[in-house]
């Protein structure tokens, strides 16, 4: 009886040890703190006509009713080398998981050998002799503290966090995809104007150039003719090689190479859709890159629990059984056969300071997580107003450009008749048309702006406006 009193006097201080344990292995808690999400975003306003919204079974971008961008799409879908690099970081993640509830189940390992020996250890007579082995070893840690489950909840998270950034990716090359595709149509179309009022300005410069041999003008008005067509040849250049670059980025999108990619100019007709009236603020929830930061900081609080579960003791439980023979005939008799079981403690008593430096360290990645998941809210706030603004802005913008582009039209109307009745220089013209190209490159300019707001408030809003679509991050 005396000799358990000592192990009973210590049963109140191990309960005590594990009760202290456990309050260092608890994980820190609770959401991460992030700013209030406004009930509506400021610069939402009324839209002047209905809202153009995907079916169910469309994508964002077939609001804008392109077939060729319906095809440059699924091909950046199928050959796009980011979205290809960003599906194998997913599916690292996903291995990493397998891996981490494999740590949970029992091993089990086989083992067979022979060997030719000789001396003390294999008889006493020190002669050689044979020895055959067949042995099966087994061995399980038992997640007593939770620490192999915490684990695997962390790995799970952190492979949560990769499918968010490759819906992310997918939604910026989507998005990358439509801006690009609607520069160039834009300059597709701006480079129509400046190539007709290159052909007006070659009919001049043939005109005046007739007029200077019968002495009818003098020399100067040619010479502006050809100084105005020079700088409109100079612009269409410049259009031409920006297109070319355009295409080149488009080729990449799409995983072409640049050399075998090319898209014919077409008309510009993709109508532009109206953003609907009270789009909440609650639809940046399904903003995959602010899903993938609220999982990053979720897989930091289980690895700061995890850290501190390094105080616990672990218990592994090990079994082998197998036969060992001198003769490999008698290998699988019954009185070869041997057997064993352990259970094995272990802990550390001093690390100097390593696992309590594992802990801060996993604190400050914690803290470094929620600071990140506060910021992507506060840029994804930041972007919405941004593009709403802008979306709100250049449609007045827009209403005034189209005005400039009449009036332009008719005061080069009315320049040029005032020129055939003597009443005006050429110089007049030549100012005329210069600002009526000018107005209706802006024109088109800010047109091109309108689809490029567009598209990037529908990223900003996480690929699209529709309410019933919402739903909470995975």
């Amino acid at each position: 009886m005396t000799s358990r009193r000592p192990v009973a006097a210590l049963r109140p201080a191990l309960l005590l040890l594990v009760l202290a344990l456990g309050g260092c292995a608890s994980a820190p808690t609770g959401q991460p703190a992030e700013p209030a999400l406004p009930a509506a975003f400021r610069h939402a306003a009324p839209a002047s006509a209905p809202a153009a919204t995907p079916a169910a079974t469309e994508a964002w971008w077939q609001v804008f009713q392109d077939p060729v961008l319906d095809e440059l799409q699924a091909t950046a879908a199928a050959g796009n080398t980011s979205l290809q690099s960003a599906a194998a970081r997913l599916a690292r993640a996903r291995a990493l998981v397998r891996g981490a509830e494999a740590a949970r189940n029992p091993q089990v390992g086989l083992r067979a050998g022979a060997s030719r020996q000789a001396g003390p250890i294999e008889n006493a007579a020190g002669t050689q002799g044979n020895l055959f082995t067949l042995l099966a070893d087994f061995s399980w840690e038992a997640d007593l503290f939770g620490r192999l489950q915490q684990g695997v909840d962390a790995a799970r998270l952190d492979a949560q966090a990769q499918e968010a950034l490759l819906r992310d990716t997918r939604l910026l090359v989507q998005a990358n995809m439509a801006q690009a595709y609607f520069e160039l149509r834009a300059l597709d179309a701006e480079r129509a104007i400046v190539d007709a009022a290159a052909r007006s300005w070659r009919d001049t410069v043939a005109i005046t150039s007739q007029r200077l041999r019968t002495g009818s003008v003098a020399e100067l008005e040619l010479v502006r003719a050809q100084a105005e067509l020079a700088a409109i040849e100079t612009d269409g250049q410049a259009l031409q090689r920006r297109r070319i670059q355009l295409e080149h980025a488009l080729a990449l999108l799409t995983g072409v190479p640049a050399s075998s990619f090319e898209l014919p100019p077409r008309d510009w007709r993709a109508p532009l859709p109206a953003i609907p009236p009270g789009v909440p603020a609650t639809v940046l929830t399904r903003r995959p890159d602010i899903a993938a930061a609220l999982r990053g900081v979720q897989a930091a609080q289980t690895r700061a629990g995890l850290a501190r579960t390094a105080w616990f003791p672990t218990l592994t439980l090990t079994a082998s059984g197998g036969s060992a023979s001198p003769d490999l005939a008698q290998l699988l008799q019954a009185s070869t056969r041997a057997w064993g079981i352990a259970g094995l403690v272990g802990a550390v008593l001093f690390d100097g300071g390593r696992r309590e430096a594992g802990i801060l360290q996993a604190d400050a990645d914690l803290e470094a997580a929620a600071v990140d998941y506060r910021e992507h809210i506060l840029v994804a706030l930041r972007e919405v107003e941004d593009q709403l603004a802008s979306v709100q802005l250049l449609a007045n913008q827009s209403q005034t450009a189209t005005t400039a582009v009449n009036l332009g039209r008719r005061a080069t109307t009315l320049a040029e008749s005032r020129y055939r009745s003597g009443l005006a220089s050429q110089l007049d013209v030549l100012d005329a048309r210069r600002t009526e190209l000018r107005n209706e490159r802006d024109a088109l300019q800010v047109r091109s702006a309108q689809y490029q707001a567009t598209v990037r408030l529908i990223r900003a809003l996480g690929g699209g406006w529709e309410v019933a679509a919402l739903s909470s991050p995975p």
